[in-house]
């Protein structure tokens, strides 16, 4: 998933990004969500949102595959460094076709660094080095626990949010089902901690990024394409003097690798970006952000499929238990009418 910061005005878990496109989680593990729905007489878009919410879910799905094939002709803060060149790309594109301008503020500039950081450099480069010693299946599944770190750190960061029974029983329930995929009755076995700590941690990156959006950004008043554009260049900036400094010049460019990269960037991170946008504006942030609950499914499909990897039972156990938590510290309690009968 790719994930850059549309408008912090709003806060939904993003799928997570995996790397998921930014949304104010994912974040977001894995969303910031635009502006509100299109009123009742806008014009209809080409695609229905149905099938533009199946294509997110494909790209975000498939993006952990990326990573995977990406790390194997590349080290990791390349592949995470072309991401974003590529993410950056796409979306400066269609800020020159909408003849908008990027952010002013030296304030909104300098909050958008630190979003940078916590939202893409921080949690692109640990999946990709994640990736090296843990299976793609895995990574995408670490990348759904994101709503659950939003919800705790909402609980302590964000006066608003409440804690509620049904809040608190599905963050148990998600760490349960963390353990189950990791197979902590014994001992682990089987899963290299590094690289397991590695993907957990991107996924508390997306919330912490999320929470500081909404905290710094709320009342900004350029476009969820501008900021998000300027973040994703400022990410590219940030893990483009590490790359510089802390690895070399490629002897050679495999092809397939480098067109994983390409694919992860400039469609799992730029086009996903402006589908989310698309279907946030159109549906509603609480529709868009089911696709949190579809990438996991599609990057374990993937990785088992085109990949090869393993899958003992624990696996996807665990996982519907992790989506079954996340999906329930989202849910709201039904309001009951109290109004009088007549």
């Amino acid at each position: 998933m790719s994930t850059t910061a549309p408008s912090p005005s709003h806060t939904a878990p993003a799928a997570p990004g995996a790397d998921a496109a930014p949304v104010v989680p994912g974040a977001d593990p894995a969303s910031t969500a635009p502006p509100s729905p299109s009123p009742p007489g806008a014009r209809r878009r080409a695609l229905d949102w149905r099938l533009r919410f199946g294509i997110l879910c494909l790209v975000w799905g498939f993006s952990f595959l990326f990573i995977k094939v990406g790390t194997q002709g590349y080290a990791p803060l390349q592949v995470t460094f072309g991401r974003l060149a590529f993410g950056s790309l796409v979306l400066v594109a269609v800020l020159v076709a909408k003849r908008e301008r990027l952010p002013r503020s030296a304030r909104t500039w300098g909050h958008l660094a630190v979003a940078a950081f916590f939202l893409n450099a921080l949690p692109f480069s640990l999946f990709a080095y994640a990736e090296l010693t843990i299976p793609s299946t895995l990574a995408g599944i670490c990348n759904a626990s994101s709503p659950l770190w939003g919800m705790a750190l909402s609980l302590v960061a964000l006066s608003e949010d409440r804690p509620t029974r049904r809040r608190v029983a599905g963050l148990g329930l998600g760490f349960l089902g963390v353990l189950t995929v990791l197979g902590a009755w014994q001992g682990f076995s089987g899963t290299d901690p590094t690289g397991t700590a590695m993907a957990l941690g991107a996924s508390l990156s997306y919330p912490i990024g999320w929470i500081y959006v909404r905290r710094t950004l709320a009342g900004a008043k350029d476009s969820n394409v501008a900021l998000s554009g300027t973040q994703m260049l400022l990410a590219t900036a940030q893990v483009g003097v590490v790359t510089a400094l802390c690895t070399s010049v490629p002897a050679a460019f495999p092809v397939v690798p480098l067109l994983a990269v390409v694919a992860l960037g400039a469609l799992g991170t730029g086009f996903a970006f402006l589908l989310q946008y698309g279907l946030v504006a159109e549906v509603g942030p609480t529709t868009a952000q089911m696709v949190t609950y579809f990438v996991p499914v599609i990057a374990t499909a993937a990785g088992v499929a085109l990949l090869g990897e393993s899958l003992s039972w624990n696996t996807p156990v665990g996982a519907l238990i992790v989506l079954a938590g996340a999906a329930l510290t989202q849910s709201r309690p039904r309001r009951r009418d109290r109004s009088p009968r007549p």
